[in-house]
């Protein structure tokens, strides 16, 4: 595995190729490649310039990029492009600068087919989140990705509760070493289950 910053550019095509044929496969498959491509390496180019960023790719013998994550320190405010402002609604403006600023933020994550089984996600996911501030780290991800899902919470990651009647398509996770407060109405503690 190979870590970058900013220099991830270098290796924006290999990177750009890698997600494509990963976000363009179930469940994803009604996007278009071409179009993917290009909102992700645009994403990208503005993306490695954010406070923290990082990335880890996995290398195949023959240059291929197998597998990688990116992501970054989140600031405040809240973003609300994208799917943030999902998040937002989800969690709550409380939650969300609690659980969230200043916390690593893994941005995408992927591994292409012929690589999965292997342990790979787990070693990219582990790699990158290692030195997160005070061991928080947190990601969303759609609630159809029912692999995605799946993977996530095999690797201990926890979904803190959304704000009661507040559910969204977008899901939010909180790496396994950060413990969420309780949505208003309910009892404080870890992770709801």
């Amino acid at each position: 595995m190979q870590s970058f910053g900013p220099d991830i550019l270098a290796r924006a095509d290999q990177l750009t190729e890698a997600y494509v044929e990963i976000f363009t496969a179930p469940p994803w498959e009604h996007r278009s490649a071409e179009a993917t491509g290009a909102a992700f390496r645009e994403r990208l180019e503005a993306d490695a310039h954010r406070p923290g960023f990082r990335a880890v790719l996995a290398m195949s013998e023959e240059g291929r990029v197998d597998g990688f994550v990116t992501g970054w320190i989140t600031q405040a405010p809240f973003r609300s492009d994208r799917a943030y402002g999902q998040v937002t609604t989800r969690l709550g403006a409380d939650r969300v600068s609690e659980l969230l600023i200043g916390a690593f933020e893994i941005d995408e994550l992927g591994v292409r087919p012929d690589a999965r089984g292997t342990g790979l996600g787990r070693r990219l996911l582990s790699s990158l989140t290692a030195s997160a501030p005070d061991g928080r780290a947190w990601l969303l991800t759609w609630d159809q990705a029912h692999d995605t899902l799946a993977f996530y919470r095999r690797a201990g990651w926890r979904e803190p509760e959304p704000l009661p009647g507040n559910e969204t398509d977008v899901l939010v996770f909180l790496s396994p070493e950060v413990r969420s407060p309780a949505a208003p109405g309910q009892l404080a503690g870890p992770y709801a289950e």
